[in-house]
């Protein structure tokens, strides 16, 4: 690498802000706010005065607004950011450099944004690693500042590197969480075969006999079923399942993500959605984490499984219940015989997070040709 004439304060800033950050990867923080610490950290070395991060989030299988420094994030609840929207972000990406966007260049961005960078020279600062995408930084500062100079160029293309480590970082955390998930989960079903199931299976050899069963016989029975009962009530009353993926987005503006994201798209569905008493601005943390699981996996299924020209979605109160629905109108007539029939996984592990909260999940084929996920859980999850 050339040398490169970068001041001294703002080398050590940098290596500050790497160690800051990598210190953080594995706090408890909501990614909301981890991301919103590196606008601000990126902001606060260079010249640039508003920042906003964009990441793919793998989960749900979309780019989102992650973090904001001098930005409100819920300007970008509903953006569609995808390379045809947004080229200049496919641009910094591919040809791994900062891109300072020109005036005639505000057509590079959505039409509802131009307004937020008309006085403002917009730079878009590419996060990746090892041939890894991971987002972009889209930065401001007043265009009579001028141009940015080498040195300054080469301190946002750093910071982004730095960035998508810290996030790549981030996420190999909560892999490994997971899988630690995953082990608990299959030594909970180790536990169950090699006590309970094998309790049972004696019984039932026992009980499946031709002989007349004495009294001692039958005592023994009765003590190994307790026991098999013993010990399947207190293993079941671990976690079930994952638990619901932590996220700054409410159920309203996930919504709002997925109807934008459909009216960009030819053919997308149209989104119906029923919300009469204001239930989304009033869920509890828990639930509203779960509901937002079942709400994102009912879509997805349906868009995968299904043709829907309609998608409504509606929450509701009943007594001490709340109650989101999703139905579509896309199932063929066929597919109402089979009930998975647009079910997949996700949404079977969704019903497991329903259970760690008290809820149900349920789904299944109903009159004029609908298909509707059900989600019904208890007001104070």
């Amino acid at each position: 690498m050339t040398d490169r004439p970068v001041a001294q304060a703002p080398h050590i800033d940098a290596i500050e802000i790497v160690v800051e950050l990598l210190s953080q990867v594995e706090s408890g923080d909501q990614p909301g706010a981890f991301y919103d610490r590196l606008c601000e950290a990126i902001c606060r070395v260079t010249s640039m005065d508003r920042a906003v991060l964009f990441r793919y989030d793998a989960p749900i299988r979309r780019v989102t607004a992650a973090g904001v420094h001098g930005l409100d994030i819920t300007q970008f609840d509903d953006f569609p950011f995808n390379p045809d929207t947004t080229p200049i972000a496919r641009q910094a990406l591919v040809e791994d450099r900062v891109i300072e966007v020109p005036q005639e260049a505000s057509s590079l961005l959505p039409e509802r944004y131009k307004g937020l960078v008309d006085d403002t020279m917009l730079v878009c600062t590419p996060m990746s690693a090892s041939g890894r995408w991971v987002g972009v930084v889209l930065s401001d500062r007043p265009r009579s500042a001028g141009p940015l100079g080498e040195a300054e160029l080469h301190l946002l293309w750093t910071l982004g590197k730095v960035a998508a480590l810290a996030a790549i970082a981030r996420v190999a955390t909560a892999q490994v969480e997971r899988s630690r998930q995953l082990e608990q989960r299959i030594d909970l079903a180790r536990e169950i075969h090699d006590g309970v199931v094998q309790r049972l299976f004696g019984v039932s050899l026992v009980l499946s006999s031709d002989q007349a069963l004495d009294v001692e016989t039958q005592r023994r029975c009765a003590e190994e079923v307790q026991v098999a009962l013993a010990d399947l009530r207190t293993a079941v009353q671990r976690p079930l399942g994952r638990p619901s993926r932590e996220s700054p987005a409410s159920v309203r503006q996930e919504l709002g993500a997925l109807r934008a994201a459909a009216a960009v798209e030819p053919n997308g569905p149209a989104f119906v959605v029923t919300d009469p008493s204001a239930v989304m601005d009033r869920l509890p943390p828990a639930t509203a984490a779960v509901a937002r699981s079942v709400l994102l996996e009912a879509v997805r299924n349906a868009r995968k499984h299904a043709r829907p020209q309609t998608l409504e979605v509606t929450l509701t109160e009943h007594d001490d219940a709340i109650v989101l629905e999703v139905a579509n109108d896309g199932v063929a007539p066929e597919d109402g015989a089979r009930p998975g029939a647009i079910v997949g996984m996700g949404l079977r592990l969704a019903a497991f997070e329903a259970l760690q909260v008290g809820g149900v999940v349920e789904f299944g084929r109903r009159e004029g040709g609908r298909w509707v996920v059900r989600l019904v859980v208890p007001r104070d999850a």
